[in-house]
């Protein structure tokens, strides 16, 4: 069986190198592809595709590389536009990003074992973008054994009426808003509170697929509203391998875009004509708003205490995670103690999920810069712990009452490493995946348990 797939992306600067990587297991994972080869292709003479370590240095390296060997301002005759004809009046100079291309692959194929993609500890794949900024394209196919419905995911006509929503929306809007969200919603994401909204909903029958589908999509959309306003508070340069709203238009604009989303998406929950479904998600609103101001709060504290951590992540995380769950199954009719256990299921695993990422942030394989917790000084749980580590505690606490250079955030990360946090962080995460299955166990689900029992895992190991 073969599925084929696109992947679309702004990419942020002339020599830009973007980890797909997660985007990739994304596509897979909705698939269902268990065993079998995913096929990448650029669909463009200046984009490349390669296999490599996602580490800033190193990044930086292979762009000086590319600077050395095809400068940018070389001689090249593809650029000499008189000796040319039928040239476009836009044609841009870019001999030099069509040479760079040969040196790297125009596509890729790679294994995938048990659903997940077979790359080494060190490995990402990027998408090289060599004359950027540019909006690109890259196809895919997935060929193997595939698994229906895996892990609670929306079946594939499912995930993509919710993208198809999405897009519509979009259409609708106001430019100025619509294109840094699109933009945003194209770079990736698990979609995974649209998933619990289908999954709740398929626990009633009073209401129509569309219906759940548009709760799903003004789901999304609030989610990624409080992604806009996030990034600007944290001064994040970038999500998803893409700059943030914030960081390519302006503090001015990432305020509007979200605001324009959460005022958008609860319009549209509101049409839907159930005021309890309105009246979880404005909850679920009022939670995360609470929540931002707590975390603010707490910043001059750093690195703060577990009880004030885990009142601010569930609001800001496990609030929507837990509205998502119930407002599908409150719109579809379910019973009221269904709704209940799904709201108290998700609230548990929202935190799990939480819990789960920030170890993320201390590991040198997730794609990410490590340390960004520590250097934006942000309520994290492994700090918390580590600063109360016997051994390592002082030092811990000694770095981050400092003015945090590199070389400090560095130091603070090894030392949490070494200090066994993570490790009590990821215990605390599996006891709460294990509460919220727990919660399961007296609700009719409708054949949905091992769906949710999957994700509740898969949240206290990041792994979806």
């Amino acid at each position: 069986m073969i599925q084929s797939r696109r992947i679309r992306f702004e990419s942020g600067e002339h020599t830009h190198f973007l980890d797909l990587t997660s985007r990739l297991q994304g596509e897979i994972t909705n698939s269902g592809l268990r065993n079998g080869r995913i096929h990448l292709q650029s669909l463009h003479t200046t984009v490349g595709i390669a296999i490599n370590e996602n580490e800033p240095l190193l990044l930086d390296d292979l762009r000086a590389l590319l600077d050395r060997l095809v400068p940018i301002a070389g001689p090249y005759l593809h650029d000499d536009f008189s000796r040319r004809v039928g040239i476009e009046d836009d044609e841009p100079v870019n001999g030099h990003a069509h040479c760079r291309q040969i040196l790297l692959l125009p596509s890729l194929t790679t294994l995938v074992e048990d659903g997940r993609l077979v790359l080494g500890r060190w490995q990402s794949i990027f998408a090289v973008e060599l004359d950027g900024p540019r909006s690109r394209e890259i196809a895919l196919q997935l060929d193997g054994e595939f698994q229906s419905n895996p892990n609670g995911h929306a079946t594939d006509s499912e995930s993509r009426l919710i993208e198809l929503e999405l897009a519509r929306q979009f259409e609708i809007d106001p430019a100025a808003v619509a294109d840094p969200m699109r933009r945003l919603i194209a770079a990736g994401g698990k979609r995974l509170r649209p998933r619990l909204v289908l999954m709740g909903s398929k626990l009633g029958d009073q209401v129509g697929l569309l219906s759940c589908v548009t709760l799903a999509a003004a789901v999304e959309l609030i989610h990624n509203a409080t992604l806009v306003h996030d990034d600007y508070v944290d001064e994040s340069p970038f999500r998803h391998g893409q700059p943030t709203v914030a960081a390519l238009e302006g503090p001015e604009r990432a305020i509007a875009v979200g605001d324009y989303y959460f005022a958008k998406a609860t319009r549209m929950i509101a049409e839907l004509g159930n005021r309890e479904v309105t009246k979880i998600v404005a909850s679920a609103l009022e939670a995360i708003c609470r929540a931002q101001i707590d975390d603010l709060s707490l910043r001059g504290a750093y690195p703060g205490d577990r009880a004030s951590y885990v009142r601010v992540v569930r609001g800001k995380t496990a609030a929507l995670i837990s509205a998502a769950c119930a407002a599908g199954a409150q719109l579809a009719g379910a019973p009221a103690h269904v709704v209940d256990g799904l709201s108290r299921y998700g609230d548990l695993m929202g935190t799990a999920f939480q819990m789960a990422d920030d170890i993320v942030d201390f590991s040198p394989t997730s794609g990410k810069p490590m340390g960004q917790d520590v250097r934006q000084r942000a309520l994290s749980l492994p700090l918390i712990y580590a600063t109360g580590d016997a051994e390592h505690g002082q030092d811990v606490q000694r770095l981050l009452a400092g003015a945090l250079p590199e070389a400090d955030v560095a130091q603070v990360v090894e030392l949490v490493r070494t200090s066994g946090a993570l490790d009590r962080v990821q215990a605390e995460a599996e006891g709460l995946a294990e509460s919220a299955v727990a919660m399961l166990d007296e609700l009719p689900l409708n054949g949905l348990r091992p769906q949710l029992v999957d994700l509740a895992t898969s949240a206290a190991s990041r792994s979806f």
